[in-house]
């Protein structure tokens, strides 16, 4: 993810902090000072161990773990892809919560049996405001962590349990939309509580549950509708070419001009790169209009091949986060495919 800074790594998964986590900290210092501060790395300690939790179970079935990000409104496991077997998902889902209330019983023990924390702090870590009232709420936090995370507020835990446990029993996009159904319910209702007592971290979790689910809900509808289909059903084989001596003004004018933003740099025959619109955007910016295509095209793009599933080339430019890839075969540029493309042919399909 963008504006991300690697913390560590754990069982060969990046654990990475968003630069917007940064806000949080300094709020909670200007709110209660130092103990702030430290509530702030306690929960998101928790947080991280919820999220190693389904980043462990996810490997066990094969799907990739990238990184896990840690955003104000909690932590993001990026997966390779999503578990295409309910057992599978229920199961990687139900891990984060049960993680957090196994961390809980453990720091109850350790702590029921610690005789530097009183037991009426234990049982009442609100009521003071020193800092071993601070530490005395890691279980809590745990067990708030996890009752959380099972409200069935789809793309949360418990409603990725519930769609997992509707789609034993219904087709996956039928048991996605119900899912979703209920997570914009428990959205509304979390950013009118929100908006009621002011709190703002939980105005911004009900609008990643409402965005997020929605986007779920169009990317499983769009997987059923074009999980059969190939690259060579859909690319675009009637396409521009710029050389790489083209300057950045003549690519602007194509872009204007023409339905096409991605261009493949050729000499002759042969693919050298491939210059896309934020390229451009950012060099002319950067650069002026005189910049060459050779000077910022990409070589580090993947290509894809005609024969290759449509659903993979979306992935992977979501991996390399572009909206268009060169589509290959026998060492030959035999067309471009775009994002457009791709949810061209989902609109139509779809109706």
């Amino acid at each position: 993810m963008r504006g991300s800074i690697k913390l560590f790594e754990v069982f060969g998964i990046s654990v990475n902090i968003h630069i917007t986590f940064l806000l949080l900290p300094v709020l909670f210092f200007f709110m209660s000072g130092i103990n702030g501060v430290i509530l702030v790395i306690i929960v998101f300690a928790c947080v991280t161990f919820h999220e190693l939790a389904h980043s462990v179970v996810a490997k066990r079935f094969g799907i990739e773990v990238r990184n896990i990000t840690l955003l104000p409104i909690g932590g993001v496991a990026s997966m390779s892809k999503m578990p295409e077997n309910p057992k599978e998902e229920f199961l990687i889902s139900v891990s984060g919560p049960l993680s957090n209330i196994f961390l809980a019983a453990v720091l109850f023990f350790i702590f029921y049996y610690t005789p530097w924390i009183p037991k009426e702090v234990l049982f009442n870590p609100l009521r003071g405001e020193s800092l071993i009232y601070t530490v005395a709420w890691l279980p809590w936090a745990n067990v708030m962590l996890a009752l959380f995370n099972l409200l069935p507020a789809f793309p949360m835990d418990g409603g990725r349990i519930l769609r997992a446990i509707l789609a034993l029993r219904m087709d996956y996009v039928k048991a996605t939309k119900i899912a979703v159904g209920i997570g914009h319910i428990f959205a509304i209702f979390f950013g009118f509580w929100g908006l009621m007592n002011g709190n703002i971290i939980l105005i911004l979790i009900a609008m990643f549950i409402y965005i997020a689910a929605s986007s779920e809900e169009t990317q499983a509808s769009l997987t059923a509708t074009l999980k059969s289909f190939k690259v060579k059903d859909i690319l675009n084989d009637h396409f521009i070419t710029i050389e790489k001596n083209t300057p950045i003004s003549k690519i602007l004018e194509l872009i204007f001009h023409s339905r096409q933003e991605d261009f493949p740099v050729m000499e002759e025959d042969r693919f050298l790169g491939f210059v896309t619109r934020s390229d451009v955007i950012a060099a002319t910016h950067k650069f002026g209009p005189d910049k060459k295509a050779g000077d910022i095209m990409r070589t580090d793009l993947p290509a894809v091949k005609p024969e290759e599933k449509l659903l993979k080339a979306q992935k992977i430019m979501e991996e390399n986060e572009v909206r268009a890839l060169p589509v290959m075969s026998d060492g030959h540029l035999k067309g471009i495919i775009t994002l457009e493309d791709i949810f061209r042919a989902y609109s139509v399909l779809s109706r």
